[in-house]
């Protein structure tokens, strides 16, 4: 008996395996998938072009036909901000599930609802930042510009704006460091004013045009590719983010550097895994949703009805509907809630502790509770759940390691794992390890994405009660 226990390398069980290849491949299709998924529109949009091409109806299509068999495959959108994905399993819906659940959105900058104005020959956009970002890190980027506007005749209007070689790209502006000195003696938080995340897009006056010229052009050549008015600015969602593709990183190019892991990296693996699925013992489904970064409010993100009201048209369409049955599934539902954590990162070691922190490298994390300082906010998974999920992944060989999210009192976050705990379902949060999380560039190993794959491929064929 060995005494002692000690988490493998994920790097080392590949080579020992000769799965490196697999590694590879799976890393170039998820980049391939961020670097277009920048939005949670265009995630969504991704998602169900992979559904669809392998086998998914939507749930519309299935209500229509009223039947419901084992093995069908359903996707179900909510206001093209959130999907859900279903396999429909062997066993009736009520005995439960097993759920993937991640979020698409992330941080970013979004417009404000009146945002273009010109300064000292200069056009900016006014922005509100989305969730919890380090402001200074936004400054001197390129950045593009993506969303959609709402004409007043009820048309949409796509922006995509920095992704292409022949685009132009954005920024929000700096102080010199030559002029800094009072900037520099501000706390780091400080530094940089959100009222200051504006976007510098212009330059050039509209010939003739004696009041705000610069914006004036700039209106102008707005109308004349999307048809757009200022006022049209009132009924849009436009968000800015880093412009570029998801690169290799490393000379080894053993990580990805991209905008965007935080939690496409999570959300993606669970639509790969489930596209794999055939005919499992309970339903399986790939939930991705918004709003997580801010709290999960909102009719699209995990605290709306959404996904209860997709299982009560599914409990439907298996006959002899009741609400009592929608209560057993979720009852008798296991989750991986799937979210990225902090990666142990040697350069700033003070604020985490090394026993339990995620190693970059050893493969896919487990998170008993995430939470800040006393645990506030968290779900806890149970004990029985958590040797239930570590059994699962050493049955199928999945490189896995444990962690919290930093040191007790250094401060914390959460996931959507309480939300769909407080439905009685049996939860834990599961995803991979990040550097610089919630930076515009954050940083995955190849290793620990792929081994994620296996794990939740693993966790939706499990026939565990």
């Amino acid at each position: 008996m060995d005494l002692k226990h000690e988490f493998k390398n994920a790097w080392e069980e590949a080579q020992k395996n000769n799965t490196i290849g697999e590694i590879m491949d799976y890393a170039n299709g998820y980049m391939k998938f961020l670097s277009k998924a920048k939005t949670e529109r265009v995630s969504v949009e991704e998602i169900v072009n992979l559904a669809k091409f392998n086998g998914f109806v939507s749930l519309d299509e299935v209500i229509a036909n009223g039947k419901l068999s084992a093995g069908d495959k359903v996707y179900s959108v909510n206001r093209a901000k959130a999907v859900a994905l279903f396999v429909i399993g062997k066993n009736p819906i009520e005995q439960g599930m097993r759920v993937v659940g991640g979020h698409i959105d992330s941080p970013r900058m979004d417009l404000k609802p009146n945002p273009l104005y010109e300064s000292s020959n200069l056009g900016f956009l006014k922005t509100h930042y989305y969730g919890g970002i380090k402001k200074y890190q936004w400054t001197t980027i390129p950045l593009s510009i993506h969303g959609v506007v709402i004409l007043n005749d009820g048309s949409k209007v796509t922006v995509c704006v920095g992704e292409d070689d022949n685009d132009p790209v954005f920024c929000v502006t700096d102080l010199l460091v030559h002029l800094a000195g009072d900037q520099m003696e501000k706390k780091l938080k400080d530094g940089v004013a959100g009222e200051a995340l504006n976007v510098l897009v212009g330059n050039t006056p509209l010939q003739g045009e004696e009041k705000d010229p610069v914006k004036s052009n700039i209106l102008k050549l707005l109308n004349e590719k999307y048809n757009i008015v200022e006022g049209d600015f009132l009924s849009a969602e436009i968000e800015i983010v880093p412009a570029g593709k998801a690169r290799d990183m490393g000379f080894d190019r053993s990580m990805i550097l991209a905008y965007g892991h935080d939690d496409r990296v999570c959300s993606y693996a669970a639509v790969r895994a489930i596209l794999d699925i055939e005919a499992p013992d309970y339903t399986a489904s790939a939930l991705c949703v918004d709003k997580e970064e801010v709290g999960s409010q909102g009719n699209t993100g995990m605290q709306s009805r959404f996904f209860e009201n997709d299982v009560a048209e599914l409990i439907a369409l298996q006959g002899d509907y009741s609400d009592i049955k929608i209560r057993r599934a979720m009852s008798n539902t296991k989750v991986l809630s799937a979210d990225v954590t902090a990666g142990h990162d040697p350069n700033y070691a003070e604020a985490y502790d090394k026993n339990n922190s995620a190693i970059i490298g050893n493969g896919v994390v487990l998170n008993k509770y995430t939470g800040a300082r006393g645990k506030s906010g968290c779900n806890d998974a149970n004990a029985e759940f958590v040797a239930e999920v570590r059994k699962i992944f050493d049955s199928e060989n999945v490189v896995w390691q444990t962690a919290e999210l930093g040191k007790v009192d250094q401060g914390g976050g959460g996931t959507i794992a309480y939300i769909l705990a407080n439905a009685n379902a049996e939860v834990i949060d599961c995803g991979v390890a990040l550097l610089n999380m919630h930076a515009p560039y954050e940083v995955a190993s190849k290793a620990d994405i792929h081994e994620m794959y296996k794990g939740y491929k693993a966790f939706y064929k499990s026939n565990f009660r």
